[in-house]
């Protein structure tokens, strides 16, 4: 089969096309996927950058993301049957992925695709999806009437967190770079873009909140933002990033203002074979499909590259100020 295969780490020209053995069935619980799209995320450029986490394993197919067909079944699969379209977040974290014409993933950790979504825009979706549901729902525990500041909001977790939050009954606020960017997070529901070069987040916030802050603050930029987002946050208020924290990261106003603080990495089940924790993100994404069709929830992808083309979308990716996702095609 064709595929993406990273040999080393190091720029995106290491991702190179070629033909590999296409994967099989190994366990009863198995199915065979044949992909139709994978979505590119930052998790994929700093594997590439960095090395991937089993670096035993090398080469290494990136790509956590994928939309395809259950192409075959294992012994003891039996909720799945070939034909099916089905979208997942597995793999690609040094050991097969989806940068790829087929992918094996354990029946446990697919779901069926949204009927109204492209297999592009399914791609797109679900480490996003899961982020933001995790982060929003999981780790902060946002309900109706609350406010909340999500830091890059046209972002690819961000945008989708708009539409969740908006969705629990939570007022928005989120920080763009653009007046563009500004009119589409006001489009899926925000209620306060922040252009943050032309106004001061944490004075805006102030202003909006008459002084309180927001009940939480989302960070999915990571850096000096997350002590912006502390700032953001008011007394009793929960903060969730998404990154690493910054060796300069307030946490004196953390303590002062008693917040609960949060990390949320969607890898971790995958990191630590965590099942239960791994389907719980099947089922985020099995119970969000209906929302899709019903036009409750929508992706948005900015760009489709052919398969071929991973390292341009990568470096398109390294250069920032995206709007929603990039998606691998593959044919």
């Amino acid at each position: 089969m064709k595929a993406v295969v990273m040999s080393a780490a190091g720029d995106p020209d290491v991702l190179q096309m070629q033909d590999i053995p296409t994967p099989s069935i190994q366990t009863e619980t198995d199915v065979l996927v044949r992909l139709k799209a994978a979505g590119i995320n930052p998790i994929d450029t700093k594997l590439r950058q960095r090395g991937t986490f089993y670096p035993d394993r090398m080469p290494a197919v990136l790509g956590c993301d994928g939309a395809g067909v259950v192409e075959a079944v294992g012994a003891m699969v039996r909720e799945w049957q070939v034909g099916d379209e089905v979208y997942f977040c597995r793999g690609g974290l040094g050991e097969m992925g989806n940068y790829a014409e087929y992918t094996v993933v354990d029946a446990r950790y697919i779901a069926h695709k949204p009927k109204s979504l492209s297999f592009v825009e399914a791609a797109a979706v679900p480490l996003v999806l899961i982020t933001a549901w995790e982060a929003l729902f999981d780790r902060a525990r946002l309900t109706s009437g609350q406010t909340v500041l999500i830091q890059a909001g046209a972002g690819g977790v961000g945008h989708v967190a708009i539409q969740l939050a908006k969705s629990a009954g939570a007022r928005i606020a989120a920080t763009v770079s653009s007046e563009q960017k500004a009119e589409f997070v006001t489009s899926l529901g925000c209620d306060r873009p922040i252009h943050y070069r032309k106004i001061d987040v944490v004075s805006e916030i102030q202003r909006w909140t008459d002084g309180t802050g927001v009940d939480v603050g989302f960070d999915t930029v990571g850096g000096a933002t997350l002590s912006q987002t502390i700032a953001c946050t008011r007394t009793y208020g929960d903060v969730v990033t998404i990154l690493a924290a910054a060796a300069d990261t307030d946490w004196k106003t953390v303590r002062d203002r008693n917040q609960r603080v949060s990390f949320e990495l969607m890898l971790t089940p995958q990191l630590q074979a965590l099942a239960t924790a791994e389907r719980h993100q099947a089922e985020i994404l099995q119970q969000c499909a209906p929302r899709f069709d019903r036009g409750e929830l929508k992706i948005h992808v900015q760009q489709v590259f052919p398969l071929s083309e991973a390292a341009a979308a990568h470096r398109l990716l390294e250069a920032g100020g995206l709007t929603g996702k990039l998606v691998l095609a593959i044919d």
